[in-house]
């Protein structure tokens, strides 16, 4: 089950806009493969390369071509004209000198399973995060939970373990990780900023498949925060809430940046797909 998290300032919001991509089930041709290599910036392609399996290097490209894209088409930037960086705490960034209505434009990607998702809003901090409830990669649940102890607080681990199975409290766990993840990467802090001084009291617990929920609500240092909306939904896509983007949507408005490099088709051809066994350990 996958559980997905979108942090904003509701008071601002304006045009929302969700995207996702099956990178999971994307099995990129060498033409497809180069061009996407040519379509971000050398320094992406540098480290999409260092990764030891297909799987990741799909995703990592995944996420950088729908921030192109929605920057390209968004902000009316051509494409091999758009400069990314990342700030200091790794949150991708346009560096390029704006003006206009669209000045402050956040946007935020998230990957896990199969997705690639990006949520993006007009003069708005936005920030996103997908899980998938899976087993720890060793020991129990409750060992797991053990090691995870210091990251809720004991409003929040009463949530959690008010579910009536295991399987239930993890994937509870998993929609708590979720909300406190966007809410991090939507303010741009990493993983120095202490969970504990965020609480959620989500609503309702039991989540519908396919259903966008707006109740939950966020306690910062035990004060409520009214000005930030959260939604949370089961499942990475529904037709309702996410446009489902293909490898040629995603493309349709790009510019290559570089020449093409055999090479690069090659070092992906060398990788294995995926870990023979996957567990699944947040931060």
């Amino acid at each position: 089950m996958f559980r997905c998290a979108v942090a904003s300032l509701e008071h601002l919001a304006m045009e929302r806009i969700r995207w996702a991509f099956s990178y999971g089930t994307w099995v990129p041709c060498r033409e497809d493969w180069l061009l996407s290599m040519r379509l971000i910036q050398p320094e992406e392609r540098e480290r999409i390369e260092q990764f030891a399996f297909r799987r990741d290097a799909k995703a990592a490209v995944a996420g950088r071509l729908l921030i192109r894209k929605l920057i390209a088409e968004k902000l009316k930037i051509p494409w091999n004209e758009i400069k990314l960086q990342r700030t200091s705490k790794g949150k991708p960034v346009l560096a390029n000198d704006l003006s206009g209505a669209h000045s402050s434009f956040s946007f935020n990607v998230s990957h896990q399973g199969n997705y690639a998702v990006l949520a993006a809003e007009p003069d708005c901090q936005a920030g996103i995060d997908v899980t998938k409830t899976s087993m720890p990669g060793s020991g129990s649940i409750p060992d797991f939970f053990r090691i995870m102890k210091r990251q809720f607080t004991e409003e929040e681990w009463r949530a959690i373990k008010s579910m009536n199975s295991e399987w239930l409290q993890l994937d509870m766990f998993h929609r708590h990780w979720a909300l406190k993840e966007s809410f991090i990467k939507a303010i741009g802090v990493g993983i120095g900023f202490d969970l504990q001084r965020i609480e959620f009291n989500v609503s309702p617990l039991q989540l519908e498949v396919g259903k966008t929920y707006k109740e939950t609500v966020m306690l910062l240092d035990g004060e409520e925060e009214k000005e930030w909306s959260f939604e949370v939904l089961s499942s990475a896509v529904t037709q309702t809430t996410f446009t489902t983007l293909t490898f040629d949507d995603l493309v349709a408005s790009a510019v290559p940046l570089a020449p093409e490099d055999p090479a690069c088709w090659d070092s992906f051809c060398a990788k294995q797909e995926s870990p023979t066994r996957q567990g699944s350990n947040p931060r």
